[in-house]
């Protein structure tokens, strides 16, 4: 097996955790990422330690922040040649409506604009492989529907409602991203998943439930980040490692273009 390049956001808790460590053991270079530096850190050796892998890197970036993902970007472009898995695994469910410096609210803006923006920049690495592939983890929880108008909780904020929408621009984008890259005739493929119903701490905070192990929760990422079943499959929502219908509204190609234009303005970002 060909050992990738691997950046993982979110990887030094819960399913990015057991991602991280599962790619590790299969002797992938893995870059952890988080916003704790001396806890990251330490996680990398433990990882090092338990797995026998050596590869394994931690960068620290808020995601919440673009200059911090600005920064993330040229520490990794100055350390690495190419990047053959983009995984976006990072995400928040907030009780709270939180407004950033930035002016964007923070469910939005972590779990769509980071996405959006982080990939944007790396997107040069990743064309550097011979095979690169985006993953966005999305949910099962993704609305039906998005008011455009209310992005950014303009004219009401729910956290379930804030938590859904979000989790359908993981799709839109997804889909956006793959007509995009088949248009340029690019090898790189464009996937989102829904990972399950897991025992996370953004599950407990939003739904106050347990779920299924980190260990099922990490499959389906592992399976879209390695396998040479979905080496030319692009442009798919996966559950259980096999491709699903997302929300009828997400197949929609005026919202996907709609959202990107947004996401680009919003994030001074075109690409």
């Amino acid at each position: 097996m060909e050992k990738k390049v691997i950046l993982i956001t979110g990887s030094t808790d819960g399913i990015g955790k057991e991602i991280a460590y599962e790619l590790a053991q299969k002797g992938h270079e893995i870059i952890v990422h988080g916003k704790r530096e001396k806890f990251g850190q330490q996680l990398v050796e433990q990882l090092k330690q338990e797995t026998g892998n050596q590869n394994i890197h931690y960068y620290n970036a808020d995601l919440s922040d673009y200059n911090d993902m600005r920064q993330l970007s040229n520490r990794l472009k100055n350390n690495f040649s190419k990047l053959d898995v983009l995984l976006h695994n990072a995400g928040v469910f907030m009780t709270e409506k939180i407004v950033l410096p930035n002016g964007l609210e923070k469910t939005f803006m972590v779990n769509h604009m980071a996405v959006f923006y982080l990939t944007g920049l790396l997107m040069d690495l990743v064309k550097k492989s011979s095979q690169g592939r985006i993953i966005v983890t999305s949910s099962m929880a993704h609305s039906s529907s998005i008011d455009f108008n209310n992005l950014n909780g303009e004219k009401y904020w729910d956290p379930y409602q804030a938590y859904a929408v979000s989790k359908l621009a993981n799709i839109l984008f997804t889909y956006k991203l793959d007509r995009k890259l088949k248009t340029e005739n690019s090898s790189i493929t464009a996937n989102c998943l829904h990972p399950g119903v897991i025992s996370t701490k953004l599950l407990h905070a939003g739904w106050g439930i347990g779920g299924a192990t980190l260990k099922e929760g990490a499959a389906t990422s592992v399976y879209l980040a390695t396998s040479d079943e979905v080496k030319n499959v692009s442009g798919k929502y996966f559950v259980n490692k096999k491709p699903q219908k997302s929300a009828a509204f997400s197949y929609d190609q005026k919202a996907q273009d709609k959202l990107w234009q947004i996401s680009s303005e919003w994030s001074g970002l075109s690409y």
